[in-house]
């Protein structure tokens, strides 16, 4: 089961492309905060010339990114709760997360990446969004589902600045999350015709998450509700 992309999660590889275009990240010490991020983190790695971190929340995302990141030596990958990693205080000068972050403990996460990000360090965080204030119940039924808490993408700029970040750029990636859902479904037929052991054992609980927010998406257009947006954020300067 091929993903052309090879990025499945919601902002495809849009969201690392714009990335890439406004940080430079040459040995920079980097991290990138989700599951399912393995080839963000070998993007950046053979971006950056340094090794990069990598952190999921459990073991079943731990054994699938070591799957899929065999002999990548300068891939450090470990299970943390994004709420409490291990790191020390300013340990990085990048930090990057691709739809992790907009859970209901948001706010507990965003504390603890800030403490670990240095001054003038760079935060990219791709958000799921509401492009309405009110939703129909099936959507808020797709976000109970997943955890997830999304903010209003008019307020998400505030949301950060509240947090002592400063917003360097952002971009709207809402048709890339369509896209998202769109590929996903095709990767689900796909899958029910023919998957590989190894590819059944990475994708079979990735998959199973999106199967229901996919046919939700796809079938009551549920873009007109959800959207993706991308911010590049700067941490203040100590004073």
């Amino acid at each position: 089961m091929k993903n052309e992309n090879k990025i499945l999660l919601p902002g495809l590889e849009e969201q690392l492309k714009f990335f890439l275009n406004g940080v430079n990240v040459k040995e920079k010490k980097c991290l990138v905060a989700g599951a399912s991020s393995e080839h963000i983190s070998k993007i950046i790695s053979l971006e950056s010339g340094e090794k990069v971190y990598q952190i999921v929340e459990d073991y079943d995302s731990l054994i699938n990114a070591n799957l899929l990141l065999t002999n990548e030596d300068n891939i450090d990958i470990r299970m943390m709760d994004f709420e409490t990693t291990d790191f020390d205080s300013e340990s990085f000068d990048v930090i990057y997360s691709q739809a992790s972050f907009s859970t209901l403990n948001r706010s507990k996460i965003i504390k603890e990446i800030k403490r670990i990000l240095k001054p003038g360090g760079i935060l990219c965080v791709g958000e799921i969004t509401l492009l309405q204030k009110t939703v129909p119940q099936f959507v808020i039924d797709i976000f109970q589902t997943s955890r997830l808490d999304p903010i209003y993408f008019k307020d998400l700029n505030e949301y950060y600045t509240q947090r002592k970040f400063e917003v360097l750029t952002d971009l709207n990636l809402s048709k890339a999350l369509v896209q998202y859902y769109k590929e996903s479904a095709r990767m689900l037929k796909a899958a029910e015709r023919s998957i590989t052991e190894n590819e059944a054992k990475y994708y079979k609980k990735l998959l199973n998450k999106i199967s229901h927010e996919t046919k939700s998406f796809i079938k009551y257009d549920a873009d007109k509700f959800v959207g993706f947006h991308t911010l590049i954020l700067k941490k203040h300067e100590e004073k």
